[in-house]
């Protein structure tokens, strides 16, 4: 019999396998089997990660789902660092257009700065605030 019920605690490997399961659904749809992931990581002098750009590059496209620096970190141009390299490994990899979602009170202006533009602004997500989409076009190489 089938049944819904809520299972909010999921583990990390069943979510994974889940989402594996969607990403092969979205590779026999579109016949583009070229995903990644796409991460850069900053380390302190023991190792510990302070900073993360992380996402994936697919069908030509990437989306950044993960900037963070460690508030004791930030202020010192990391977090731009990470965004310099993330662009330069999607351009390497082709992409055509890079993503990010970053809310009102995170770091658009980061994201301007780097040649994004704003797509979409939408207001009260969360409550209070806005989840702003940002798209970066790069120029496709003429020698490609």
């Amino acid at each position: 019999m089938t049944r819904i019920q809520a299972e909010h605690d999921l583990s990390p490997v069943e979510l994974s396998s889940l989402e594996e399961r969607l990403h092969k659904d979205n590779r026999r749809a579109t016949g583009c089997a070229d995903d990644r992931g796409l991460a850069f990581v900053i380390r302190d002098g023991t190792g510990h990660a302070i900073g993360v750009a992380a996402g994936y590059s697919w069908a030509s496209t990437c989306e950044l789902t993960l900037m963070w620096i460690d508030e004791a970190y930030r202020g010192r141009g990391y977090a731009r660092l990470l965004l310099i390299a993330f662009v330069a490994e999607a351009t390497v990899r082709g992409a055509r257009r890079i993503w990010v979602s970053s809310h009102d009170f995170q770091a658009p202006g980061l994201y301007e700065k780097a040649g994004f533009r704003r797509i979409a602004e939408l207001a009260e997500w969360p409550e209070g605030h806005s989840n702003i989409i940002l798209c970066k076009t790069i120029a496709p190489d003429s020698a490609l």
